[in-house]
């Protein structure tokens, strides 16, 4: 009897994850399908069984002509500065969860929690609307600047090419520094209390409970994160990047994801691009495990 009851309770836990493995295979394993353009000479709409198998001309084509490969690198150069960055910073939310588990008043930090998070939940369109209200040359810093008597003539602010990775960083923390801090929230309010009343005890101040109790006990969620944000390191996502796109910052806004977009629908090149995608998703999948190895030796404990 005792066997029958937890099979159908494991059965009935089956049933809750159900659906989310349906979606999971759905959006995650089916497309890979669509590796197979990649092979073939495939121009829409002539359907994939009239098109000419070509083996791996599309892979051989990425390094044969000289434009390409310049091409390529400096997309590689935009993927690996912008995701460089944030690596650099990856302790940006950590820092922040930390001042918010240090704000004393309830209503306070719930206000300034919220006002964080807010922005993760808003689409990439209305952030870029809110950056031209903005920044464009008839936007509100441009008009201000304008009645100060500080410029002649309008600053192209989101027309420049030089400072892209910088400000793409800063859009990107703007919008998930919240969001990100949730996860060392939730350390923080895991931290055995018993640490802090021996740190009191001990005469420690609050910087001192932070640098002795706080953060030690924060470092293992941080560690993880930041292994998963390494394998991660080739995936900046397309929505950002095509929207703050134009003419005058296309050469430094190009990440990969967005130029397998622009080799796609705006060149026709849909096998080249789905070449592309698939060597990022081979080498996503190679830099989990090597850092899941790395976890490993260093760590003694595995993400995967």
């Amino acid at each position: 009897m005792q066997s029958n009851s937890m099979r159908r309770m494991a059965f009935r836990k089956f049933l809750y994850i159900l659906p989310f493995m349906i979606l999971l295979g759905v959006f995650a394993y089916y497309p890979l399908y669509g590796w197979v353009y990649a092979f073939y000479d495939y121009t829409p709409p002539i359907p994939l069984s009239q098109s000419e198998f070509v083996g791996f001309k599309w892979f051989h084509s990425l390094v044969e002509n000289q434009v390409k490969v310049d091409q390529l690198l400096q997309v590689i150069k935009n993927t690996f500065g912008i995701s460089g960055l944030g690596l650099l910073f990856s302790w940006l939310p950590m820092v922040f969860a930390i001042f918010l588990a240090e704000i004393k008043s309830v209503r306070f930090r719930k206000f300034i929690q919220t006002v964080t998070t807010l922005p993760n939940f808003i689409s990439w369109v209305l952030v870029y609307s809110l950056a031209f209200s903005m920044f464009s040359s008839e936007g509100i810093i441009n008009g201000m600047l304008s009645q100060l008597g500080l410029i002649d003539s309008p600053v192209l602010l989101l027309q420049k090419s030089d400072n892209v990775w910088l400000t793409m960083w800063m859009w990107t923390t703007w919008k998930a520094l919240g969001w990100s801090a949730i996860l060392y929230i939730a350390a923080i309010m895991g931290i055995d209390e018993s640490l802090y009343e021996a740190a009191r005890v001990d005469g420690a101040t609050r910087m001192q409970v932070i640098r002795h109790v706080v953060i030690p006990n924060m470092l293992p969620t941080y560690f993880v994160l930041l292994m998963l944000q390494v394998a991660s390191f080739l995936n900046n996502g397309l929505e950002q990047y095509f929207v703050f796109q134009n003419a005058f910052n296309k050469e430094t806004i190009q990440v990969l994801d967005l130029y397998v977009y622009n080799l796609a629908m705006g060149g026709g090149s849909y096998s080249v691009s789905v070449a592309i995608s698939m060597l990022k998703s081979l080498i996503s999948v190679i830099l989990l495990f090597s850092v899941n190895g790395l976890s490993k030796l260093t760590r003694g404990e595995s993400i995967v």
